[in-house]
């Protein structure tokens, strides 16, 4: 299909699910497209990119919305192929609006989920995270994260990465340990919180009105250390400030910034079957520093 094939199919989805005529579009990137509509509204509007892409993140989005924490783009419609939201105009992050997100994160959180792997109702246990398969497959009410973590997200991807070249066999060794070593190292126990699940920067929209979008969930039941471990990967602004005001509504546990790389495995995993050996090296890293703490 070429691009203004797909910038027509993605026009027509638009009118299709929101009812109204579309005045103006604009390419982002990829498979997103910018669309004006005659309400005054501005949508974005994307193309699942693997089966039921779609579906797993617009239940993220609305199970993230029922927790009444942390905001999310409108929902304007969505099918099996495409999903249209509200287009948040962002802004520069500042430490005010840091310290809110963290607040609001640790409400998200709060609002708990059925077991740990437990997905959004109505999503499908064949969801994603990125453009990488993620399953949700909930446990039991007795089962520990420790068993989850290592089980359906930890193991399923190293095995994938050392199959690709991408984890040498002596670094997945490393990993292995970490996981036969999580109930020791995973700190106290604590019951499944509702997450994003992908929590890196480039989902977290700096809106200009001093209120954080989060968009591109991964959405399942997990440890909270998880988000906030995912905030910390790849960077964001005014961290500690978001941390600070996670920790008025929540404390963490004693012992969460050694935790860190633990909770990091998962990803950085998954970004090395995805792009490469520089990812399942730092996989390696985590591994090592989370067994010699």
């Amino acid at each position: 299909m070429t691009a203004e094939r797909a910038a027509e199919a993605a026009v027509d989805a638009v009118a299709r699910l929101t009812g109204r005529r579309v005045e103006w579009r604009r390419g982002l990137s990829g498979a997103v497209l910018e669309a004006g509509l005659d309400d005054g509204r501005v949508a974005v509007v994307k193309r699942g990119d693997a089966p039921g892409a779609v579906r797993a993140e617009a239940t993220g989005l609305a199970w993230l919305r029922d927790a009444d924490a942390v905001r999310v783009p409108e929902v304007y419609g969505w099918d099996a192929d495409w999903l249209v939201t509200e287009r948040v105009p962002t802004g520069t992050p500042d430490g005010a609006a840091a310290v809110r997100f963290g607040r609001e994160l640790a409400a998200l959180h709060a609002a708990g989920a059925p077991a740990f792997g437990a997905g959004p109702p109505g999503g499908s246990v064949d969801a994603y995270i990125g453009r990488a398969p993620m399953r949700n497959e909930p446990g039991t009410a007795d089962t520990a994260w420790a068993d989850w973590y290592a089980g359906h997200r930890v193991l399923p991807y190293l095995r994938r990465a050392v199959d690709a070249a991408a984890v040498r066999s002596a670094d997945a060794g490393v990993i292995e340990e970490v996981c036969a070593r999580l109930p020791e190292l995973a700190g106290p126990s604590e019951p499944p919180a509702r997450l994003h699940g992908d929590l890196w920067n480039g989902n977290v929209l700096w809106a200009v009105d001093g209120r954080v979008r989060l968009i591109d969930p991964a959405a399942h039941g997990g440890h909270r250390e998880t988000d906030l471990a995912m905030l910390r990967l790849f960077g964001c602004p005014h961290l500690d400030r978001i941390v600070a005001g996670y920790e008025e509504v929540r404390p963490l546990a004693d012992g969460w910034r050694q935790r860190v790389g633990v909770h990091q495995l998962f990803p950085l995993l998954v970004h090395a079957v995805l792009f490469g050996g520089g990812y399942g090296r730092q996989a390696a890293d985590a591994a090592r520093a989370a067994l010699a703490r």
